[in-house]
């Protein structure tokens, strides 16, 4: 069973991910076998990507607020 992507959680995505470069560094597996698995590798590492960004972007509206209390601006967030 494949798991979609874009409902994938990042430590997953990251796990799949580092399974399938070890396979392909193996070289074991057949061209066209080799073929998907990068095609799935490549769009693992753009969603990996993509919540890494939306992560820092969500770190940046963490700052402090004069009092010393912690304030959290909202920023729309590209799409």
């Amino acid at each position: 069973m494949i798991k979609d992507i874009s409902k994938m959680e990042f430590e997953d995505a990251l796990k799949e991910l580092e399974n399938i470069v070890k396979v392909l560094e193996e070289g074991k597996s057949s061209l066209k076998e080799s073929v998907v698995l990068y095609e799935r590798g490549t769009l693992l590492k753009k969603h990996c990507d993509e919540i890494l960004e939306s992560t820092q972007l969500r770190i940046n509206q963490i700052s402090s607020a004069k009092d010393g209390n912690i304030k959290i601006e909202e920023i729309s967030v590209p799409t």
